[in-house]
């Protein structure tokens, strides 16, 4: 099967790519494949499943729609599945755009969602210009590369995006996220900054393709009050830290903002297709038949998205999320002690990044102001081999980063601690089996080898777990 797919897919074809595997069975956090090998999935559809693999209240959703012979595909419709989608989305959003919003159903996947976005802005504007973030991501059609920040665009002026570890002006933390501040400011104030007054701002409250960097809840509360102050829509994309992910039912919760945009899809589909566009009723100038989509019906979608949504919601699972999320953390950073190749530990709630790094070479030099010195180069050849080496030991993550030399972990919301134990175990082996590797390779002395301790320290074990309560046993793998 796998010679099969190589032969006949596109050759840009990604996952199948550094994860070769045919997945047959699933169910909540566990993959199983053809050969009968079990994998602890990670990835989790690139954070669309937030209940993890076939959890039961979304397949009784999909088989309640099914079983009632309502239609499948309707356009744009109503029908009382999609009205119960509605009502449970409204439920969740931030109440200042919960009172006054108005969704728009696009198909079906988030980069469609995107360049919906970007399409009202300028139509309620009249303006053409977009302000995006160095190290975005918002899909693969033409208007979302244009703002994504491996792009180039004239259309799109490119921001730096705060962060402390390779902070762009050298100091990071709050200090950094105020320069990043002032630096907008100036290009939108300056008459020749050659930034023409935009359309909107597009930005991640946590850039996930970007490398798992959270922007610092001040700076977020800043951009809302620069494009308030100039009547510039802010748009949050929230494909994929939105429904618990980051700890908040919607990552813009943590800085306490409201957009006037926001970009969904991913979980909100409960595993399904499905993309929507939420904003301020005053953005609501289109005609009808300005924006549309054939796939934008997707009735067990919407079914399986108010079941996730609901479930989400009920359980607390955000809260589980921010509580799980922080204990991880703190984990990962005690690893980060016994390997010099970790370079920085971060991520907010069940959206983690390990950077990996070459402890040998070089570091950047230090700013004038900065206490100590910059961040040593990434390693990407060394993440690209912590994920085959977690997958040997059954374990799936993803890379992500500016130089593809992060190690990702999207586990579903549903993830138990003895879960949670066993990706940390699986994790800190394959990173010190790649770092021997790589120390051979180097020709380093066996006493110089990077070396993980002879027994794990007692936080790895199960019984330090935190004290969050678990899913029902029914809902486990």
């Amino acid at each position: 099967m796998l010679r099969r797919q190589s032969a006949r897919e596109s050759a840009a074809r990604t996952y199948a790519r550094a994860l070769p595997i045919v997945p047959v069975r699933a169910r909540g956090l566990t993959i199983e494949g053809a050969d009968g090998r079990r994998y602890l999935d990670c990835l989790s559809g690139a954070g669309t499943l937030a209940l993890g693999h076939n959890h039961p209240v979304v397949l009784e959703a999909i088989r309640k729609v099914l079983d009632s012979g309502a239609p499948l595909h309707i356009l744009d419709l109503a029908t009382p599945v999609k009205d119960a989608f509605i009502t449970e989305l409204f439920r969740t959003l931030p109440p200042a755009l919960a009172d006054r919003a108005r969704v728009q159903f696009c198909g079906p996947a988030g980069t469609d969602a995107v360049e919906a976005a970007l399409k009202l802005v300028r139509a309620a504007t009249g303006r053409t210009g977009v302000l995006a973030f160095t190290g975005a991501y918002h899909g693969m059609t033409t208007g979302s590369l244009e703002a994504s920040g491996g792009a180039f665009d004239v259309r799109v002026a490119r921001l730096p995006y705060p962060q402390d570890y390779r902070c762009p002006f050298g100091v990071g933390g709050a200090r950094g996220a105020e320069l990043a501040a002032r630096w907008t400011e100036s290009v939108l104030d300056d008459p020749k900054s050659g930034v023409r007054h935009p359309a909107g701002m597009i930005l991640e409250p946590v850039q996930g393709e970007g490398g798992v960097i959270p922007a610092p809840d001040t700076w977020m509360r800043r951009m809302r009050q620069i494009t308030a102050d100039r009547s510039i829509p802010l748009i949050a994309d929230e494909v994929q830290t939105g429904v618990g992910r980051t700890g908040a039912f919607w990552a813009v919760e943590h800085s306490g903002i409201s957009p006037d945009v926001m970009v969904l899809s991913k979980a909100i589909g409960g595993s399904l297709p499905l993309a929507v566009v939420v904003y301020r009723d005053d953005l609501d100038v289109w005609e009808p038949g300005a924006h549309a989509g054939t796939f934008r019906g997707n009735q067990l979608a919407m079914a399986a998205g108010t079941a996730t949504l609901a479930h989400v919601r009920e359980n607390r699972l955000a809260e589980r999320a921010a509580t799980l999320g922080a204990h991880l953390l703190d984990q990962l950073r005690c690893l980060a002690q016994h390997f010099p190749c970790i370079g920085d530990v971060r991520g907010r709630g069940l959206m983690i990044g390990v950077e990996l790094v070459d402890p040998e070479a070089e570091p950047r030099p230090p700013e004038p102001s900065a206490s100590a010195h910059g961040p040593h180069p990434a390693a990407p050849a060394l993440a690209a081999a912590v994920q085959q080496e977690c997958l040997r030991r059954g374990l799936i993550v993803e890379l992500g980063g500016r130089h593809a030399g992060v190690v990702r972990l999207l586990p579903p919301l549903t993830i138990t601690d003895e879960q949670a134990a066993a990706v940390l175990d699986r994790l800190a082996d394959a990173i010190e089996a790649a770092a021997r590797h790589h120390a051979h390779h180097r020709g380093q002395s066996e006493k110089d080898q990077p070396r993980r301790p002879p027994a794990p320290p007692p936080p790895f074990r199960t019984g330090t777990q935190p004290t969050a309560s678990a899913p029902p046993a029914e809902e486990r793998p």
